[in-house]
């Protein structure tokens, strides 16, 4: 099978990204013609002039389509799997893929369908209001904090809804949970296209006894919905050492009037970063919005090490609070913290929770496991792309 993943890479590098980059290396090694079709959001370059680009080409992008039609041409895939199209290939390109007979699958990592700002976060609370067409809240409630930038968001979404870009041209849907999947449905995206396809993992063949290990973890993009303020209150109320990997340039504000015994580690390499993970007693997943699967969390289990995380969003059908980790009331720091402190005093749970973790991790999101669903979803979107639907 030919298959292009397609995706616009972000500024700050996350799951989506990854989860690209690793379903175009799983297919080539399992034998297709596999491409990876990208455009970067870095190269818009910053400040004014560079929200005013990412505008306009999410509205319209004459270069993306250009690319999109190229790559068609020359690569004839049976299947494009977008990952996100926002801002540099606009999602025009769904409609010229759907025209030129390609099977069109859609990966949804995030919230972009259903909130214009993608994480239905408002606020520093969760919101819905946007749900269903009513994008106008996105300007009335102001969600990225900035008058002209909420509508910019407000306009490109209800341009790619009122054009049905996204319902008429994608035969089928991924979502990595049920909780997204859920939400999809919500706001009207037909049911019986939308499969719930966990993320895939590079088992690491061995796992670790986090029961010693010497600190708290943290892996992950610095944003606001990510909730690292909460974590670092909790820190400081329990002292316990928390190492933070990643990069903290959005937020270096933090680092700046962290406690002594908060640690901001930078980006790391994928080997420093395994190596973050087997080293921790736990991973700390604060997140305050709808996260729709967090691929750090399902990364740290797989070495063994338990997650004490939010109980938010599609978080709780990896967590199993009390199993293989602990879950703690959003944005709450005095409850993080307490939690933090039961993982730190009862190493035997701990590691009790790491061991449980790692099954969990090893029944749904091998790579074999993600293979033979992706699979699945790209048959049901040929059959859908030959029946005309």
């Amino acid at each position: 099978m030919r298959v292009i993943q397609l995706i616009n890479l972000h500024r700050y590098r996350g799951g989506a990204d990854a989860v690209a980059e690793n379903t175009a290396r799983l297919l080539a090694e399992r034998g297709h013609l596999s491409t990876l079709l990208t455009r970067d959001s870095r190269t818009l370059g910053g400040g004014l002039a560079g929200k005013f680009k990412a505008f306009a080409s999410g509205l319209y992008s004459a270069e993306g389509r250009r690319l999109v039609k190229e790559a068609v041409r020359e690569e004839k895939p049976d299947v494009v799997h977008v990952h996100d199209v926002y801002p540099l290939f606009s999602p025009w390109v769904l409609r010229d893929l759907r025209e030129a007979g390609v099977a069109v699958v859609m990966t949804c990592h995030d919230y972009r369908l259903t909130c214009p700002a993608a994480t239905h976060l408002c606020g520093g609370k969760t919101c819905e209001a946007c749900l269903g067409g009513r994008e106008y809240w996105c300007v009335l409630k102001n969600c990225r904090g900035n008058r002209a930038e909420s509508m910019a968001y407000a306009v490109r979404s209800t341009l790619a809804r009122n054009r049905r870009l996204f319902i008429d041209n994608i035969h089928a849907y991924i979502t990595p949970t049920k909780f997204v999947k859920e939400k999809l449905v919500e706001a009207g995206f037909p049911e019986d296209r939308i499969a719930a396809v966990p993320n895939a993992l590079e088992m690491p063949e061995t796992a670790v006894d986090c029961s010693q290990n010497a600190y708290a973890a943290y892996a992950g993009r610095f944003s606001a919905e990510k909730g690292i303020e909460t974590m670092i209150e909790a820190a400081r109320m329990t002292g316990i050492e928390l190492r933070l990997a990643g990069d903290f340039r959005p937020m270096r504000h933090l680092a700046e009037h962290a406690p002594s015994n908060v640690r901001f580690l930078g980006k790391l390499s994928c080997e420093n970063l395994v190596s973050h993970y087997r080293r921790a007693r736990f991973l700390v997943f604060p997140s305050i919005w709808y996260e729709t699967f967090g691929l750090v969390m399902a990364e740290a289990m797989s070495h063994g090490v338990p997650v004490v995380a939010s109980n938010i969003g599609a978080v709780p059908e990896l967590v199993e609070d009390g199993a293989t980790g602990l879950l703690f009331k959003p944005g709450d720091a005095g409850d993080l913290a307490g939690k933090m402190r039961v993982m730190w005093d009862t190493p035997d749970t701990c590691a009790r929770m790491g061991r449980a973790a790692r099954e969990r991790v090893m029944l749904d999101c091998t790579e074999d496991a993600y293979y033979g669903q992706l699979m699945a979803v790209y048959e049901r979107a040929l059959q859908a792309k030959g029946a005309g639907r």
